[in-house]
């Protein structure tokens, strides 16, 4: 089954809605959808080089105000839908480590999640489950969920087609080389100063 939605998410790539798609499933993915717009995004960015940011920024938006309401998911409704959505996907243990996360290290937690291949819907409807900050909470989601989409497309964007196999097979890898060298500029900045 999972197949099948992977195979239909992709098909809207050879579609005039492609764009509109992006964002939707963007917004969804961030609070109960099981595909990542990253899929989508890299295969409209594929078909048109040349409109790869915007299709970034249509799915950092997108991504954006679904986490938006997957927060107001674990704010409102954690008993009746969120944990629901976790069940689903089988990630109590994430979602309790995740807790943990947010009541130690808050605003960080929230961007490093954007760049991780946890499911970012566990990570906003437990934002909104432990109250963190929403404003944070939207701030570092916009840096991460920006700078993830905005590498993929920047690379499709400078080398074309052929970077495809690289994103697929080292995502990973790179998201947590970017999260690092972040981590350790921000480190630097607050040593220098």
């Amino acid at each position: 089954m999972l197949k099948r939605l992977y195979n239909w998410v992709l098909h809207w790539a050879e579609t005039p809605y492609g764009t509109w798609a992006l964002f939707i499933l963007a917004f969804t993915e961030s609070s109960f959808f099981p595909i990542p717009p990253d899929v989508l995004l890299i295969a409209l960015a594929i078909s048109i080089p040349k409109k790869s940011l915007k299709y970034a920024l249509v799915c950092s938006v997108g991504s954006v105000m679904g986490g938006a309401f997957g927060y107001f998911i674990g704010l409102q409704f954690m008993e009746f839908i969120g944990q629901p959505i976790i069940n689903f996907y089988g990630a109590n243990e994430k979602y309790h480590y995740i807790q943990n996360i947010y009541n130690r290290y808050d605003a960080w937690a929230v961007f490093v999640a954007g760049f991780t291949p946890i499911p970012y819907k566990v990570f906003t409807i437990a934002a909104g489950a432990c109250k963190i900050n929403f404003s944070v909470f939207m701030l570092s989601s916009i840096f991460s969920r920006s700078g993830r989409f905005f590498i993929v497309a920047g690379l499709i964007y400078i080398f074309g087609p052929s970077i495809r196999s690289f994103i697929d097979k080292y995502f990973n890898i790179l998201a947590a080389l970017f999260i690092c060298l972040l981590i350790l500029g921000f480190v630097a900045i607050k040593w220098l100063f």
